[in-house]
Order: structure tokens, then sequence, then C-alpha cells
């Protein structure tokens, strides 16, 4: 409560002093509206933002409670946001300049605009760039205070995932179509163990040619006892949900101009072509393997020492003089990569920060990059090798995943918010 006390008699006396003319008149020019822990809120920052949600509501045609309820709203805002502030600090939690124009310049990006014009626009939206800045670094610096906290406290099983998976794919499933090719290689009537045998060889047989490429269609009209033969076995686009039980499971996870079969019935042994497919999600990934050097500037090392000191790696590696593992273990500010050489794995580069992806994907097999910047740091970075592959599956999971961790997420930080409000110091002044 001392402690209190002194804050607030602090704070108070230096405004009263501080807005006293040569006349000893004195002139408010703010005050401290909430003590926060160890912070404060002033009443200058409820007022700016209760005005500027006033002002996005009156340009979205938007209606607005009344004054009372709105500034109850802003000052737990403001509250809310003060605490996550100070936690930040307790963290050593920070966001260089660097970083922050950065950040700032991707944004511009996203928004199809140059810094210039951005900077044009909040001028005329009556918001400095200095103060837009700052309210960038905020929002920054709480995100990474609520991950940090946050996601401990989030567990997903693996049954979660796959209930989760299950449901997307019969969802997907309801919407999808299959135009299929049908060939049926026909028992004969009351057909014996030895007549089961020769149809599937037949069956094998017309699947082996189609494998070598030759035409289903007419293969089908030549061969096929389906009631489609002479429409070279087209059965059309088929919901999947009105197909025969049979096709329906024997299609399911297979790509377009897929065969499959010979898949046996009672009326004898059935071969498919998938002719094409609309309403499934198949994903092709490239994935990357890449190694990299990663330097984080400092107090002591400055932007451009750093930036030089991975231009002196790239040279002497391409000049043959230094190995590129070595130097990554001797020097690399990325723990996890740094003990196997600066290499990554494979990956998808989407996991990768923009600046980091973006340049995996324009370098060659083997290739170097020059020194770049990202939010983690200076890196240098080598593309070891890429592929394709199928990753449906792994989308659909990853997805699965993405939608469960949002969820818990989002009532996770509710929860968390809530629970830092009421262990903290609160008072509102009148």
């Amino acid at each position: 409560m001392m402690k209190t006390m002194k804050i607030k008699a602090v704070l108070c006396s230096a405004l009263m002093l501080a807005s006293m003319g040569v006349n000893a008149k004195q002139v408010e020019l703010d005050k401290v509206a909430v003590i926060v822990d160890q912070g404060v809120v002033l009443e200058s920052e409820i007022q700016e933002l209760v005005a500027s949600v006033k002002k996005n509501a009156l340009t979205s045609g938007q209606e607005l409670p009344s004054d009372n309820a709105l500034r109850t709203q802003a000052t737990e805002r403001l509250i809310l946001t003060n605490l996550q502030m100070q936690m930040a600090e307790r963290m050593g939690i920070q966001i260089s300049d660097p970083q922050l124009e950065q950040t700032i310049a991707n944004i511009a990006r996203q928004e199809g605009v140059t810094l210039d014009t951005m900077r044009e626009k909040l001028a005329e939206e009556g918001v400095s760039y200095d103060s837009y800045r700052e309210e960038v670094r905020r929002e920054l610096i709480t995100g990474e205070v609520r991950r940090a906290n946050v996601r401990r406290r989030i567990y997903i099983t693996p049954q979660e995932i796959d209930s989760l998976v299950k449901l997307i794919e019969q969802q997907g499933q309801q919407q999808a179509e299959y135009h299929l090719g049908h060939i049926l290689v026909g028992f004969p009537a009351e057909p014996s163990p030895e007549d089961v045998d020769a149809t599937r060889s037949r069956a094998e047989k017309v699947l082996e040619l189609l494998n070598n490429g030759s035409d289903f269609a007419k293969i089908a009209i030549a061969s096929s006892s389906g009631a489609k033969a002479l429409d070279g076995g087209d059965m059309g686009w088929m919901n999947i949900n009105a197909m025969p039980t049979l096709f329906a499971e024997a299609v399911q996870g297979k790509k377009q101009n897929d065969l499959i079969g010979p898949i046996r019935s009672g009326a004898g042994f059935h071969i498919l072509k998938i002719m094409d497919l609309r309403g499934v999600q198949t994903v092709e990934i490239t994935e990357v393997n890449a190694r990299h050097i990663l330097i984080k500037p400092s107090v002591i090392l400055s932007e451009e020492k750093a930036e030089k000191m991975l231009n002196d790696f790239r040279t002497q590696v391409l000049a043959g003089e230094a190995d590129f593992a070595a130097l990554a273990k001797e020097h690399s500010a990325d723990p996890g990569s740094a003990l196997k050489g600066g290499e990554l794995g494979w990956a998808d580069p989407e996991i990768y920060v923009p600046e980091f992806r973006d340049t995996l994907n324009v370098l060659a097999k083997d290739e170097i990059s020059q020194p770049f910047r990202t939010v983690h740091g200076w890196h240098l970075a080598q593309l070891l090798d890429k592929r394709t592959g199928d990753a449906t599956d792994k989308v659909q999971q990853d997805k699965a995943y993405q939608l469960l961790f949002n969820r818990k997420f989002a009532e996770e930080t509710d929860n968390w918010l809530r629970e830092m409000r009421d262990e903290a110091y609160i008072e509102v002044l009148e």
C-alpha cells in the first residue's frame, strides 16, 4: 500500500508542478486515471482511445453504446495492455527499431502501398507516424507476451486431431464428385474357382495394358461387360455418396488419372479410372532442406558489423577457405540448428518468416544467399535441396491442429488475461 501511495503522490505532484505557470495559476495538462500495479493509465490515453473508436464507428456507420460504457471498455483494454507491457519488461521482451520498421514495411506491402503512401494516409486520418510506430511496437510486444504465456497452457491430443480430420474429410466427401471410367471383367454364370482365377488373370492383363498406356475407352469397348461399355466405360460424374459402396471406398484418397483395381464383386473384377475430380482437396507441396547462420545484433554488435561478419563468412566459404557447417557450429545464434551445422531439415518454406521463405524460394540448389535481415537477426542461408510430394494428409492434419490451437488459444488467452487482472493491484481514481 505504501508503494501505491508513493506512486500516486509522486505522479500527481509532478503533473501539478508541470502545469503551474509564471503566475502560479494551475492548468491541468493530464492526470492519472488508473493505477495498474507498477504502472498507470493516463486520462489522455483513455480519451484518445475513446475518440479513435468513435471515429472508426462514424466511418463504418456503426452504432455505439453510451459514453460511460465506452469509457469503461476503453479503460479495461488499457489496463490489460498496461499489465502485458509490464510483464514484457520483466521478461526482457523488446522490439528493436529495425524489426519495427521491417514489420511496418511488410504491412505496407500487404496493403499494396509504399511507406510514403502509408505515411500520407495516416496524416490524412490525423494520426502521426510516430504514434503509429509505437502502437505497432506495443502490438508486437503484447503479442509475444501472449504467445509466451498462453502457448504452454495448450495441449492438443492426437485423438483430437484425428477426430477433427475425419470430420473435415466427411464434410469434404459430401461435396466430392468423381468422373469415373469403368471396366468390368465379368464372371460366367455360376463361376467355379477356376473361372474366378481365370477372370482375375484377364483383369490383371487389362490393368497391365492400361498401365502401359493403352486407351481406356478403347479397352472398355473391347473388353468390358459393364453397362457403359459402348460409352468407353464412361460413368460420368458421380457424387461419392451416389456411387456403389465398393467404388466409394476404393476412390478415397486417389488422384486424377489413377487406376484402381482389380476389385472383386459378385459380378466379376472391376477396374476404375479417375478421369477427373472436383470438390476434393489434393495438395502437392514443395519442401526445402536448408541451413543457415544467424547473427543477432546487440549493444556490443551493431547491425553493420553483423552484416559484415556474414559477408566475410560467405566470401570464405565460396573461396573454399572455410566450411559452412563449421562456421554455423561456432557462430550461429540459433541453438537448435547450430549443433547440426546450421541445418534446419526438410520443411515447408511457409513455416519460416517471410524474408527467410522468400530468400529460399529464389535460391538454386547449393547456392548461398547474400546476408539478409529478419525479425530474428541477420542470416546467411544455403539451399541444400528441394523435393515435391503429396501433402494432402499432412495439410489436413495441420489444418485440424491449427483449428484446435486457434480455438484453445482464444479460450486460454481470455482465461490468462482474467487471471492476470485478478492478481494485479488496480485502482481507478476519481
